[in-house]
């Protein structure tokens, strides 16, 4: 049996022997035929020894079985590893920050205790995936919609503290700005709720989310201060229709103008959905149009066009500009979204309109118009999150095909915020480009594009990829790590990672000597005295282990 470090045999043992009173002598897993199933399926670290591993799992089915696990963990130092489904691929999957580590799998937690339509809100178990809360709304007939990211088989609490994002409305595709009430078990085993929670007999947990004094719901995500056991979520009141239309405009310097007037119509909730950037004349796609590519293949190209899309610097050469007039083909193509009755959406969509034709050369389409609800059957005719339907397709990016016929064995996702600005996109390249070219890293050999999960911000989000060769892999990692630090050097930051590069992350944002991190310790130290609640997460680190890790 794997042993936590600093942990006797003895002790151990014992901790086994309870987690098993507890949860069922079945629900706790000590086999190492078991205990892969919690490695990282895309770790860059795969077969090497500074792979992070579990030495064992428990699998609680209530509440206060996870309160019962984490006293016990106490009595005996026992480093655990909270997860709600583990399917954060990319960023770290089920695997612990701190190898050793007894992994606490939320998954039997699956109860949806309550979806609301009237107030259009949800309260939810972390072991609920969007596909569970789906078809319990579909299974009902409650006309609400979810924001769910791509895939959609992850727990629904998971992606918001892990602050992931969707497809919908602005004020719904940010999960965690979207949740309202938390019940957190503390390192200690105490019970917590958060917000209107806090109130005995409360009647608008899920509708008012600070309640009176501090609000702290925000120190339990991308954290290690306790373990999130319910959450509740407002929902998307289901729309009438769905428009969607594009924007096309013809020149490389309309870049700018496009990101301010998206800026000021999304601002203005003029336009509602999630905005979605392209170049069709750098050859790159709308990230909503990305798993169509992944499946079909990406439009042909002319030999004239691919020329030139080797000739460019910085996505730009005034020949390329000049085929893209004479043939048609955009610089830029913004892809938008309306929600709500047809005639709102409609005059929505006119005012856009009347915004953008201050750009010389804008073109205008509608791609379709859609009354709600949709036709399950005809649901994959289009990128399902965007109309709150969560889909498994998002993996033919891993997928083998004549266009990709030798792909990764996984990826580790870069995904550095910039300003949202079309400079900043120019800016990002030139300096991401550069950098990646030195590092030779497979990201920025084309004008890339960012994504608008955010309202006020960009987000870069490209695979690195993960091999089967140990030497690629470590230029990768050391590269990545390299790419985090020029981020951080111009001011940009992660907004997510793999615990491989927590750390990394975690140093750029040294404002005053590393004041935030500082701030992060002192609050670890003094709720979590014996340090065993997700020790390492993001950085944060228990004081007996936080010099072993400078």
């Amino acid at each position: 049996m794997r042993t936590p470090p600093e942990v006797s045999q003895v002790d151990f043992a014992s901790a086994i022997a309870e987690f098993k009173r507890t949860v069922g002598q079945e629900w706790v897993f000590t086999s190492d035929a078991d205990l892969d199933l919690y490695r990282d399926a895309y770790s860059p670290f795969l077969n090497e020894p500074e792979e992070r591993i579990a030495s064992a799992a428990v699998a609680p089915s209530s509440t206060e079985e996870v309160q019962e696990v984490v006293r016990i963990a106490n009595r005996f130092r026992v480093p655990l590893y909270a997860i709600s489904t583990g399917r954060n691929l990319g960023y770290g999957g089920s695997a612990p920050a701190y190898s050793g580590c007894v992994v606490v799998d939320l998954k039997r937690m699956n109860r949806i205790i309550e979806v609301n339509e009237a107030n259009a809100f949800a309260l939810v178990e972390p072991g609920v995936s969007y596909f569970d809360l789906y078809r319990y709304i579909q299974e009902h007939r409650l006309k609400v919609w979810i924001g769910c990211p791509d895939p959609g088989w992850g727990s629904v609490i998971g992606n918001a503290i892990d602050r992931g994002g969707g497809y919908t409305t602005a004020n719904y595709r940010n999960h965690f700005d979207s949740h309202c009430g938390m019940e957190i078990v503390l390192p200690s085993g105490e019970l917590l709720r958060t917000g209107m929670g806090a109130i005995p007999k409360a009647e608008t947990w899920q509708q008012y989310k600070s309640g009176c004094g501090p609000w702290i719901d925000g120190i339990f995500s991308q954290s290690n201060y306790g373990i999130v056991t319910k959450m509740g979520f407002w929902l998307m009141p289901q729309p009438e229709a769905y428009l969607r239309c594009t924007v096309s405009l013809p020149r490389y310097k309309d870049l700018g103008p496009l990101v301010e007037t998206l800026n000021y119509l999304e601002n203005s909730r003029i336009t509602s959905g999630f905005p979605d950037i392209a170049s069709p004349l750098n050859g790159y796609p709308p990230i909503g149009q990305l798993q169509l590519w992944n499946e079909t293949g990406p439009p042909a190209l002319t030999d004239e066009h691919l020329k030139l899309l080797a000739s460019a610097t910085l996505g730009y050469s005034a020949n390329r500009e000049a085929y893209g007039r004479r043939t048609g083909i955009a610089y830029w193509e913004l892809w938008l979204s309306f929600h709500g009755p047809m005639e709102v959406v409609e005059a929505q969509w006119q005012a856009t309109q009347r915004r953008f034709a201050a750009i010389e050369g804008a073109k205008f389409r509608v791609v379709n118009r859609v009354a709600l609800p949709i036709d399950p059957t005809k649901a994959e005719d289009y990128h399902e999150p965007e109309l709150g339907i969560p889909s498994l397709r998002a993996f033919s990016i891993g997928a083998r095909t004549p266009w990709s016929p030798t792909p990764s064995k996984g990826h580790m996702w870069f995904s550095p915020i910039i300003p949202r600005t079309g400079a900043a996109i120019i800016e990002a390249n030139r300096v991401f480009s550069a950098a990646a070219r030195d590092l030779n890293m497979p990201l920025f050999r084309t004008f890339t594009m960012p994504a608008c999960f955010w309202e006020r911000s960009f987000i870069f989000i490209l695979a690195t990829p993960v091999t089967e060769d140990p030497a690629t892999n470590k230029r990768y990692r050391e590269g990545f790590k390299k790419l985090i630090e020029v981020g951080g050097q111009h001011g940009w930051g992660e907004y997510r990672t793999a615990p491989v590069f927590q750390k990394t992350v975690m140093d750029v944002y040294s404002f005053n000597n590393h004041a935030l991190q500082r701030f992060h310790e002192t609050l670890k130290d003094a709720i979590d005295p014996n340090g065993i609640l997700s020790p390492g997460r993001y950085a944060i680190w228990p004081k007996h282990l936080r010099e072993k890790q400078s």
